[in-house]
């Protein structure tokens, strides 16, 4: 069974999109910005599970606790991982924290109930346009692991290791973030871009201590980073996940039908097919979406002083794979895009159909893009 998307920088938002029209912008973003330890539980859960992809960033972490866990809770943690992330090209924590983010739960108290009686995260997660039956029933058969795991973490205590060692470092560090929020206007920015209203003019923001490599889209107008990337990272993060979905592919038929035409570009399919798993976009739904929302953020960025230098980005992230968003970034500037107020879909839809943009494209807009 092989999930619809894929999670890394794309965790999405609940937010119908249908009937999407231009509009003007909200005015300014009102940003908030706080720990939270039910997603940092769901983050560790990466670490605890020994993934080498982790260890390269919490290798001291997992060292610490590495010797507490116990035989159950190493075999649910291995099942985990296997149903999840190895069955289904998922990324756990990404995964979890979206799913928890439709309640209220802030105690592992309050998670081992809601997995003995998911039905009222069920009704709230089924409001969202990404849930799918395919994917509640995954989340099903994880529901005995989880339990498992969290009665471990209650055993030993972890949410008042987290309190006495992790919250205090994320309130450092958030105390020196929050006065220079403000300045950025990042929902009146991608409204004007997105072409369409966001579901609210607040964003929070979610500091966590166990994220990296992920940034993480929840839903609502909410996202999570990490405490060891710089301010920076902490803006465009934000002007990049409040962008997802930049459309609505559950129900937008000709989106649908844009998007499998990319099935026939050979570079595009490549970079889908043939990268690190553990990154994530290990779909062409997946890939192409995160891609879009990339070249959007690039070009916001840029306004607002916050850019990378694009090739440096493109070749440094995920091995390379970000070839579609490579292509949509030089159209936007070439376009001047989006001075006229163009809805995003509407944009991808007249690219395809007078053929700016079209399989077996992606490489010409490619080798430009590092000849110039």
């Amino acid at each position: 069974m092989k999930l619809l998307v894929s999670f890394h920088f794309l965790i999405v938002i609940s937010l119908c999109l249908t009937g999407i029209t231009k509009t003007e912008s909200n005015g300014m973003t009102n940003w908030k910005i706080e720990p939270s330890f039910k997603y940092d539980l769901c983050c560790f859960l990466n670490i605890l599970t020994a993934d080498e992809f982790y260890l390269t960033y919490y290798q001291k972490e997992y060292d610490e606790f590495k010797d507490r866990i116990t035989p159950k809770a190493k075999e649910n943690l291995a099942s985990l991982k296997k149903k999840v992330k190895d069955d289904n090209g998922t990324i756990i924590s990404a995964w979890l924290c979206l799913y928890f983010s439709a309640v209220e739960d802030s105690t592992i108290e309050q998670m081992l109930s809601t997995i003995k009686n998911p039905a009222h995260l069920r009704e709230n997660f089924s409001k969202t346009p990404y849930h799918s039956d395919e994917g509640w029933q995954l989340f099903e058969s994880i529901l005995p692991e989880l339990k498992v795991i969290l009665e471990f973490l209650k055993d030993i205590e972890f949410d008042k290791y987290w309190a006495q060692n992790i919250r205090p470092k994320v309130e450092t560090i958030i105390k020196g973030i929050e006065p220079e929020l403000p300045k950025y206007d990042v929902i009146k920015e991608n409204e004007e871009f997105l072409g369409f209203r966001l579901p609210s003019d607040t964003i929070t923001v979610y500091l966590l201590y166990y994220a990296q490599p992920h940034g993480i889209k929840i839903t609502g107008t909410r996202f999570l980073t990490d405490v060891a990337w710089p301010f920076q990272i902490v803006v465009r993060t934000a002007v990049h996940e409040m962008m997802h979905p930049p459309y609505d592919y559950q129900k937008d038929e000709e989106i649908r039908n844009l998007i499998e035409l990319f099935r026939k570009d050979e570079f595009l399919m490549d970079k889908v097919t043939n990268h690190n798993p553990s990154f994530g976009y290990n779909t062409l739904e997946g890939l192409f979406e995160e891609d879009c929302v990339q070249s959007l953020d690039q070009v916001i960025n840029e306004k607002l002083d916050m850019g990378r230098d694009p090739k440096k980005r493109w070749v440094e992230n995920d091995d390379g794979i970000h070839v579609l968003a490579i292509a949509l970034y030089q159209i936007m500037k070439a376009e001047n895009y989006n001075s006229g107020k163009e809805v995003f879909r509407d944009f991808l839809l007249r690219l395809v159909k007078t053929g700016t943009l079209a399989p077996g494209k992606i490489k010409e807009y490619n080798d430009k893009f590092y000849i110039n």
